[in-house]
């Protein structure tokens, strides 16, 4: 086991000031405490991020676990070779290092057991990314003592919260999404193909000084059936639909945003993207502090099932956002979520829905949770976009 003992290299650091990253990883203690658990080991990246600063690049390898537990400093486990990057990049001063994926158990195991966690109960983020089974057991089987609880939505219950720096971030990444959706509007025009509309969108957003998220779903006419779909040569034709799918990002926090358009006309579009306006607005009409999660879903899948198109809906509602985009572990707006949803918390919400011959189309919002309801993040309507189809 070898421990890191600090340089002077003057790289940069976390995005955010110290106390921010002490004022979280209290409130994940005090959240600790009252799950009664003695510590909690987190492994998903985006919380990683969330806690310490550290972006989690190294983290494909094997897990950079971080250990908190009252009374201990924070300790991070990581793989020798990121430990200078773990370290500048983050805020945790303390970084245990192993050297082969195989070597994380017992490292960790040893961490444990320095600061007498081995036979306690320990909080594991079970069910997210970036924690596999073999890493599990292999823990347990050093620590076969050690009583392990599924901690997975506990970060996520603190992050879900923005204090007014994350609130900051998360309007400038808006920003970003903004311009991207006025770029794909004015560029939406007969023969152009998805991919040069995501390089007009990516160069655009790049002169402003901007970035977007890692992966965009743009698609065209009968690829609009695919959801979830990269950038392709499909060029789009006159009376076919568009979609687009696309977040600004800044320190890491993505602002997600839907949008659809029709070049010239498209009956079956046209009417799917109706639905979709009516729920999205029930669900934000829904939104307000003190209420459940599953309340909001509630609130749209009723406009959808009431429609007579029951089946056109087949995801959740909504989602908590933040720091990286699909963390597993973090609150959900969908049927049974019994979340409770508190002023501070930004959600997106995107209605997507399956039209009769398979084309999905829909559109969505990113709210912040306020005292007296939702604030819409964005300032470019939800409304279907018409770009002038040849006669």
């Amino acid at each position: 086991m070898l421990t890191t003992t600090g340089s002077e290299i003057p790289l940069a650091g976390p995005p955010f000031p110290r106390s921010e990253y002490d004022r979280r990883q209290r409130k994940v203690l005090e959240a600790v405490a009252r799950a009664e658990l003695d510590a909690i080991v987190v492994t998903a990246i985006g919380h990683l991020r969330y806690l310490s600063g550290y972006h989690g690049i190294g983290g494909y390898f094997a897990p950079f676990p971080l250990i908190l537990a009252p009374g201990c400093a924070p300790v991070f486990v990581a793989r020798e070779y990121d430990a200078e990057a773990v370290r500048a990049e983050g805020c945790v001063d303390e970084v245990i290092c192993y050297r082969q994926a195989g070597d994380i158990a017992k490292t960790c195991a040893e961490v444990l057991r320095q600061h007498r966690l081995h036979d306690r109960r320990v909080g594991l983020e079970l069910g997210c990314w970036n924690l596999a089974p073999a890493d599990v057991s292999a823990v347990q089987e050093l620590c076969p003592s050690m009583k392990i609880a599924d901690a997975s939505h506990l970060v996520a219950s603190v992050a879900a919260v923005k204090s007014q720096l994350e609130l900051d971030v998360m309007r400038q990444a808006m920003t970003v999404t903004d311009l991207a959706v006025r770029v794909f509007r004015n560029s939406l025009c007969e023969g152009i193909t998805e991919s040069e509309m995501y390089a007009i969108i990516a160069r655009e957003v790049g002169k402003a000084g901007g970035e977007i998220w890692r992966s965009a779903t743009i698609v065209f006419g009968d690829r609009t059936r695919m959801p979830h779909a990269v950038p392709t040569p499909h060029a789009i034709r006159n009376n076919e639909p568009a979609m687009i799918e696309i977040g600004g990002v800044k320190h890491g926090y993505a602002a997600g945003l839907v949008r659809s358009g029709v070049l010239g006309q498209h009956r079956e579009a046209e009417s799917l993207h109706a639905l979709a306006v009516e729920a999205l607005e029930s669900a934000v009409a829904a939104i307000k502090p003190g209420v459940a999660a599953k309340v909001v879903d509630a609130a749209a899948r009723k406009v959808i099932e009431r429609s007579g198109r029951p089946g056109a809906f087949r995801h959740r509602t909504g989602y908590q956002t933040g720091i990286h985009w699909t963390e597993r572990g973090n609150l959900s707006l969908e049927p049974a979520a019994k979340d409770i949803l508190e002023p501070g918390m930004t959600l997106h919400l995107p209605i997507i829905l399956f039209g009769e011959t398979g084309r999905l189309l829909g559109c969505s919002e990113h709210v912040l949770v306020t005292e007296s309801g939702a604030e819409l993040l964005s300032y470019t309507d939800h409304k279907l976009f018409r770009a002038a189809g040849s006669a």
